[in-house]
């Protein structure tokens, strides 16, 4: 159903450091990269563009929001939460099992150099 999420920054190459390791891990990649925005792809789902506030205003994360990418197995899981630490991001909860006990969630979470929320999940 979805196109395409923005994520806000204040600093495009910073940025893009980070999420060139981050959904790097996911199998995602740079697909384009302009001035004021960068766009990645991975072989599923829609298009995670970076960009700077169109309005010209600071960048900052929506309270209560989050995005949350795919990962085909736990240890990608683990491989985004370590390229997110390694790359200026912080832990908002390290690699493992969420939910119940019939839950098969493993998630990882973390906030990017802006502070975005973002969770790698694989789903067993």
């Amino acid at each position: 159903m979805l196109s395409h999420v923005m994520i806000g920054s204040n600093n495009l190459e910073r940025s893009a450091a980070f999420y060139d390791q981050v959904l790097g891990a996911l199998g995602a990649k740079q697909f384009m990269k302009m001035e004021n925005r960068i766009g990645y792809r991975s072989e599923s789902g829609p298009a995670v563009m970076l960009c700077a506030p169109f309005d010209g205003e600071p960048a900052h994360p929506a309270n209560g929001s989050m995005l949350s990418f795919s990962a085909p197995n736990q240890e990608a899981v683990a491989a985004f939460h370590a390229a997110a630490l390694a790359n200026g991001g912080t832990c908002e909860g390290p690699p493992g099992p969420r939910g119940g006990p019939d839950s098969k969630a493993y998630l990882a979470y973390v906030r990017d150099p802006d502070g975005n929320k973002i969770a790698a999940m694989h789903r067993g």
